[in-house]
């Protein structure tokens, strides 16, 4: 099912306000770090997760992201637990 963007902004701002912590247990079995960080930090904070959990074997990828308002970037980054 596909989100509109303001479904998933909603989403992501429950998420902040119920702690700040992301949904680890998700029933397609990916793992999920939310993250709002300027834009270089934000490019090395996913240049050290794809580091250390390679696209191969983790499937990593950046799920999500959108540029805010202030210039900082929020994304989410999402792997599989373990690589086999």
């Amino acid at each position: 099912m596909a989100d509109r963007p303001r479904d998933l902004a909603e989403r992501m701002a429950r998420r902040r306000k119920a702690g700040g912590k992301p949904d680890h247990a998700i029933a397609d079995g990916y793992l999920r770090e939310t993250f709002t960080l300027p834009r270089a930090a934000a490019r090395a904070r996913a240049e050290a997760f794809f580091a250390r959990y390679p696209k191969a074997g983790y499937m990593s990828a950046v799920e999500t992201w959108r540029e805010l308002p202030g210039g900082d970037i929020e994304f989410t980054m999402r792997r599989l637990p373990s690589a086999d």
